[in-house]
């Protein structure tokens, strides 16, 4: 089995302090959302929350017909269609 390791690179995620106390992903979606609420209240100013709890990174390009679901953070240079 894939572990959070063998997926990701910590060292480019907000959540690398909540992420690195699990083994494998699905551990850590039980208190998924109340990190990124956690997150979304401390971004800069390069993050702009477009809608109630959805923060979305001055870089990132997000279509107009997309729906996002709250609570979610867009990360710079991501493109949602």
């Amino acid at each position: 089995m894939y572990t959070i390791k063998d997926l990701y690179d910590l060292d480019h995620t907000l959540a690398k302090d909540y992420l690195q106390q699990f083994t494998y992903p699905w551990e850590a979606l039980k208190g998924i959302k109340d990190t990124i609420l956690t997150l979304g209240a401390v971004l800069g100013e390069d993050y702009a929350e477009i809608a109630p709890q959805v923060w979305v990174h001055k870089t990132a390009i997000v279509a107009p017909t997309a729906y996002i679901g709250a609570p979610t953070i867009i990360g710079a240079n991501t493109e949602v269609r």
